[in-house]
């Protein structure tokens, strides 16, 4: 089982859940969306196997091989934290039979692809979570932003839209640490550090895994090279996917670059709000 976490009513809206662990090393990886080689190719990493805890920080298995990816991030065990994101809770839904609005091809193909513990398991998933790691204080790790999976912020989001997002969370939390964009950063927001670990399944900007390490107060963002026409033939061979090929052409080889992703993304951090503004309202 992945790593049990517990309520604490005091602070449950702003800080979501807390674990009872701590971590003086703590690896952090995002938005795998079921690319199982990938994956595995940065668990195999020196410094993800010496990790005290592996968080991921949402959207496991919306992807080609979803089942392998969720099987293989529950044999972590009790080192494992999995986070909540946007497309875990779409799975769910479409999984239970929910009306909503489909996102992608992949993700009603992938729903059906469940069994009914990983539903179970996507569905109790917590969002956002806080974590004791050593030199950082509490770090709390979520999706999108602390209050919405699916919110969007970027490395150049404006400061004001930054505040908002951060408006309800308490003073000790320092540390931020995000994914749902698939592009990695470190930046600070008025003295509070904001982490964005990339993605392991569909990167922009260039190909390969990224994650991010919080060890000894200092984090430093990593990239595990892979060889992409290996992982896309494991890919295609293994997975059922019916458009595996193309997706993985696409995904894998980052075809978006991080530039492409930020024009595509700027509009939903809301400054397109700030520039239909009004002057002077």
């Amino acid at each position: 089982m992945a790593a049990v976490v517990r309520r604490r009513p005091s602070d449950l809206s702003v800080c979501g859940v807390q674990t009872d662990r701590m971590g003086s090393q703590v690896a952090v990886l995002s938005d795998i969306h079921g690319v199982l080689p990938v994956l595995d190719a940065v668990l195999a990493e020196p410094e993800v196997v010496a990790a005290d805890l592996v968080v991921v920080t949402g959207d496991h298995a919306s992807g080609p091989q979803p089942a392998a990816v969720l099987d293989r991030l529950l044999a972590l065990g009790e080192r494992a934290l999995l986070v909540r994101g946007n497309a875990d809770r779409e799975l769910v839904a479409l999984a239970r039979g929910e009306q909503m609005d489909i996102p992608d091809e992949v993700t009603p193909w992938a729903a059906a692809q469940l069994r009914g513990d990983h539903v179970a398991l996507l569905a109790a998933l917590p969002h956002p979570v806080t974590v004791e790691v050593d030199g950082f204080g509490p770090v709390l790790f979520c999706h999108g932003t602390p209050r919405d999976d699916g919110e969007v912020v970027l490395v150049d989001t404006r400061l004001e839209r930054w505040q908002e997002v951060f408006a309800e969370l308490p003073p000790e939390v320092t540390t931020v640490v995000c994914g749902h964009t698939h592009m990695p950063f470190v930046r600070l927001v008025d003295r509070r550090l904001v982490v964005n670990a990339g993605s392991i399944g569909m990167p922009y900007g260039r190909p390969g895994g990224s994650w991010a390490l919080l060890r000894d107060g200092s984090v430093t963002l990593r990239r595990t090279r892979v060889d992409i026409d290996r992982a896309i033939g494991q890919l295609v061979a293994e997975s059922t996917y019916p458009d595996r090929q193309e997706w993985a052409d696409y995904f894998l080889r980052a075809v978006a670059s991080d530039a492409d992703a930020l024009t595509t993304f700027a509009p939903r951090d809301g400054r397109r709000d700030v520039l239909l503004r009004p002057p002077f309202s």
